[in-house]
Formats: structure tokens, C-alpha cells, sequence
């Protein structure tokens, strides 16, 4: 009886015409007790695109009736909206999906708009006043500093108080920045980077990450050379970025090292940006 019921089951579902409604949970309780697998059947599920509002009763139910877990899973996530489709790159909401990036955020005529800035690598380091450090025996200090190519950014601002969004891939929060991913991670708080202006000479820009002395070594960014700024939390993953002072014409990064020491500062990422 029991493969008389199946050899109908199938029948009844092969029959259906091609404009027939979509799979519906009494067809998925059938081809679960017919043993396809979980498999074929969110497969299934997949292909007619049909979405499952389903209750938690009705997950009861469908457990009851055999169906496996990751089918029932699998018709629940039909019901969670696609929120990668809906992304924006400009929008002036941070409460709207972006990419992960650093934002800046633009007043135009008519509207505010977003502006993700790239991050430029640096690749190289430099080193600054070596005759004066070696004059005086070190008394003087000899700075290390990393330069990146172009003598402008091509995000600008127009504010002399910029407002910044940085929004962050919270998958990439819970690898380690030293494993592969470590050329693409942004860190899980503004708290990581440093503001800090960048000197423009020669078509290049630079940025002090260290300096020697007869004292000894220090490397990152000088105290004195770091603008202070507030950042508070909008929502998970995302925050408001704004500068504690007005910034001059001129150009500016926020600095993030990978890993540390001096291959670390010479490998820095710098989100740069220009003020007009």
C-alpha cells in the first residue's frame, strides 16, 4: 500500500501543469515522507521561489509530520528579505544598508549625499631629517614616514568639520587582522584609526608614523600629529564620525595599520579625503 501511495503521490505531482500554483507546505510534508532528502527538496523550494511566512505552530506541525530541519529552515529564510539587493552606495541614511567602507558625507545644492573612500596602501616608507639626527648625534630626531601616490584625494569636503559614516563587515570582526583576510578588514571601531593631515610634496602625500632619537624609537602616530575626533554608535556596526576641530585646506587620511612594528606602519591603509 505504502508504494501504491507513493507511485500516486508522484503521479499527482508530475501531472501538474507548468502555470500551476507554487509548492505549498502539504507538497513538502508528501515529498518528505516520501524520503528525497533534504536536499531535492529545498532544491525545490529554491527553484519555484515561493516564500513561507510560516508561524511557529506551523513549524510544530511540519516537524511533526517528518519534515526535516534544514527544510523547515530552508522555507523560513524564504521570508527574510534580501537586504544585499538593497543596498546603497550614496544614500545620506546610515540606517539604509552600504558596503563596508568609510563614508563621507557630502552637502550638496539640492540633498546630502554619501561618498565611500577608498583606501589607498602604503607601500613604501620614507625617512626624514637623517642629516640633522646624524649632526647631532641623535639629539635631533630622524621621523619615518608613508607616503601615498597623488597629490589630492578624490574624496573632498567642503565642510571645515566633516561628518563621517563607517560602516563594518561584522563577519570580518571576528577573524584575526594577521589571517588572509587582513588585506581587506576594516577593523571593528573607529577607536582602530587615526585622523591625521597629510603633508603633500612632489606629487605624493605623506603621513609621520615614527620617529628616532637618542631616546629611542617610537613608531605609530605622534601625539601631536593625531586629529582628535567623537564617534558614537547609530546602530550595530555602524558610527557617526565627526572632527573635534575645523580642518584647514589641505589633505587628510584616517590611518589604519596593519599589524604592527615597522612593516606594520609601511603597510598602513589611509582613507583619504581632501578639504576645499
Amino acid at each position: 500500500m505504502k508504494i501504491v501511495k507513493s507511485m500516486l503521490v508522484c503521479i499527482s505531482l508530475l501531472s501538474v501543469p507548468l502555470a500551476a500554483a507554487s509548492l505549498t507546505s502539504d507538497e513538502i510534508i508528501l515529498l518528505s515522507k516520501m524520503n528525497l532528502g533534504d536536499d531535492a527538496i529545498i532544491a525545490k523550494i529554491k527553484a519555484d521561489g515561493v516564500t513561507f511566512n510560516l508561524s511557529t505552530e506551523q513549524m510544530l506541525d511540519l516537524k511533526s509530520k517528518g519534515v526535516l530541519n534544514a527544510v523547515i529552515a530552508a522555507m523560513v529564510s524564504t521570508s527574510i528579505p534580501n537586504t544585499a539587493s538593497e543596498m546603497s552606495m550614496d544614500s545620506p541614511d546610515p540606517n539604509v544598508q552600504h558596503p563596508a567602507g568609510i563614508y563621507l558625507l557630502q552637502n550638496g545644492e539640492n540633498k546630502q549625499r554619501m561618498l565611500r573612500i577608498d583606501a589607498t596602501s602604503s607601500s613604501q616608507m620614507k625617512t626624514g631629517g637623517i642629516f640633522g639626527y646624524a649632526l647631532t648625534g641623535g639629539i635631533a630626531s630622524m621621523s619615518m614616514k608613508v607616503s601615498i601616490p597623488g597629490a589630492r584625494a578624490r574624496a573632498k569636503s567642503r565642510a571645515i568639520r566633516p561628518t563621517f559614516y563607517f560602516f563594518f563587515n561584522q563577519a570580518q570582526q571576528r577573524a584575526a587582522a594577521s589571517s588572509f583576510l587582513a588585506s581587506t578588514y576594516l577593523g571593528g571601531s573607529p577607536a582602530e584609526f587615526n585622523l591625521v593631515k597629510l603633508q603633500s610634496k612632489n606629487k605624493i602625500r605623506e603621513a609621520k608614523v615614527g620617529k628616532v632619537n637618542i631616546g629611542g624609537t617610537k613608531m605609530g602616530v605622534m601625539d601631536e600629529d593625531r586629529i582628535e575626533f567623537d564617534y558614537e554608535m547609530v546602530r550595530s556596526g555602524v558610527y557617526r564620525v565627526t572632527v573635534r576641530q575645523d580642518l584647514k585646506v589641505g589633505e587628510y587620511g584616517f590611518l589604519y595599520t596593519i599589524g604592527g612594528g615597522q612593516a606594520g606602519a609601511a603597510g598602513a591603509r589611509i582613507f583619504d579625503f581632501g578639504v576645499e
